[in-house]
């Protein structure tokens, strides 16, 4: 058959289909199904135990959330595969997450005091081992967006203490700097190894320099190999540091005049992968639990998909490359976002932020721009070009908690947001790369930029909440796309 007689044939016959399968497919409604909670380690997860001193670990239970990699796929909420896929996580401690709290709503510098212990899950190793300490992260179950930073921990075991590794930590607490953390010489009082992976003996980085690993970088290949990886302070993603702006995708689909919100967060069984799609629902790349990434879409997708930042990033705001594994690809910043418009009338307000009387804690991390070239109030130099740092004007800001501890985010618990202009205006992340809402705010209002006197943000801009392929009218889209895509390869 003749190039042309072929494509003709292969156009009639997508395209009937395409006309037939919209047909069968119904428009969602204006709210659509609350969104899944797709990691476990987020929603109805977990702490151990009521841990006193002796660092007592609680058994394990059972935590009845549900597998949502497949949400929303069917009326009763998933198919057998999954409900037969249930872990058993550690129950949520009150009493920990009370004190987790607390901290944070120390004043700068401030201290809680000593004696407190904490039980939880180690996020990040920040310092290796060495001198008989350790710097660690974690987090308490329940708290997942409200790490503790450990300043030179010891104690038993620290040595051997890995990502993912259950601990017990016991001293004084404080906000030093803005960090909130367990003071220096904190004790780890017991430890469980809980990290599935292969034993260390495997690690394939164990004697390969970092100028050796970089001189033929490629982006991990699996989640295993992001974790070996990050023991070692080693990328996991695109090494590229991008631009202030985000790179947006030129179709983005809409549904009932908004823009739609990918609600479905594909998480693979062990929920340590995320696949990330474009906006039309096909994979793109996959970004790694304990991975480290340095870039607006593969930190997006992270924290989007794992609700924490990556490894990369310290809570801190002030640590400098030097002292850190991660050198030039170090991130600063975690910390609570109050988004008060008292304080910042400048700011427009966020969906359901406890900082204007919502109920949603919202948190900020730094993106590492080239520049900014928006701000005159920050100069437009690299954020971290190995021996200094220069944090710029763009943040991420999330809030992502189960508020009624159902296991399931409903619309009001889940939005992250970029801003490169220093909370100026803001774009919603729309779950797929690319997918970054209209900008709303100070400066798309006309005010002058950070000014309390002579401010206009606009309101926040709605989306549609749906799982892709989303509506009636963009499935033809894909169709189409689909079909171009086809055609170039038979021609």
């Amino acid at each position: 058959m003749q190039p042309k007689k072929l494509g003709s044939f292969l156009t009639a016959i997508l395209l009937a289909f395409s006309c037939s399968a919209c047909n069968f497919l119904p428009i969602t409604g204006e709210q659509s199904s609350p969104i899944q909670s797709t990691d476990s380690s987020d929603a109805s997860v977990d702490d151990t135990d009521d841990s006193t001193a002796s660092g007592s670990l609680g058994g394990d239970v059972d935590s009845g959330s549900p597998d949502n990699d497949n949400s929303n796929d069917n009326e009763d909420g998933g198919n057998d595969e999954d409900e037969e896929l249930e872990e058993e996580l550690p129950e949520i401690n009150e009493e920990h997450c009370l004190i987790v709290d607390q901290a944070y709503a120390l004043s700068y510098n401030g201290k809680l005091g000593s004696g407190y212990t904490l039980t939880g899950e180690i996020q990040s190793i920040d310092q290796p081992y060495a001198n008989g300490a350790i710097c660690i992260t974690f987090f308490v179950w329940g708290r997942e967006s409200k790490p503790m930073y450990c300043y030179m921990l010891q104690g038993d075991g620290i040595e051997s203490l890995q990502i993912g590794d259950y601990v017990t930590v016991y001293g004084t607490i404080k906000n030093y700097k803005g960090t909130v953390e367990f003071d220096k010489n904190c004790l780890l009082t017991s430890y469980v190894s809980k990290n599935p992976l292969p034993d260390l003996a495997e690690d394939p980085y164990t004697n390969v320099s970092e100028a050796t690993f970089y001189a033929t970088y490629t982006p991990a290949t699996d989640s295993v190999d992001a974790y070996y990886r990050s023991l070692h302070g080693f990328m996991s993603g695109e090494l590229q540091t991008p631009d202030q702006a985000p790179d947006i995708s030129s179709y983005q689909p809409t549904q009932n005049g908004k823009f739609i919100r990918n609600t479905k967060i594909r998480l693979s069984k062990d929920k340590n992968t995320h696949t990330v799609v474009d906006a039309y629902g096909e994979a793109v790349f996959e970004v790694y639990r304990h991975g480290a990434y340095i870039t607006l879409e593969e930190v997006a997708a992270y924290v989007y998909a794992f609700g924490t930042y990556p490894v990369n990033y310290t809570s801190s705001k002030d640590t400098a490359p030097k002292n850190s594994i991660w050198g030039e690809y170090l991130r600063l910043n975690h910390t609570a976002f109050s988004g008060s418009t008292k304080s910042y009338p400048y700011e427009p307000v966020l969906p359901n932020i406890s900082g204007c009387g919502g109920d949603l804690n919202y948190y900020e991390m730094d993106i590492g721009t080239t520049g900014t070239d928006c701000d005159p109030k920050y100069p437009s130099k690299l954020y971290n070009d190995g021996k200094t740092i220069t944090r710029g004007a763009a943040r991420i800001v999330y809030g992502k908690q189960d508020l009624n501890n159902n296991g399931v985010y409903e619309y009001g618990e889940h939005h992250l947001f970029y801003t490169y202009n220093h909370y100026n205006d803001f774009q919603e992340y729309l779950g797929y790369v690319g997918g970054w809402g209209e900008m709303f705010g100070n400066i798309t209002g006309g005010g002058t930029i950070s000014s309390k006197t002579d401010y206009n943000p606009t309101p926040y801009v709605q989306v549609q909440f749906a799982e892709f392929p989303p509506t009636q009218r963009s499935l033809s889209t894909v169709y189409q796309h689909r079909y171009t895509k086809l055609l170039s390869i038979w021609l």
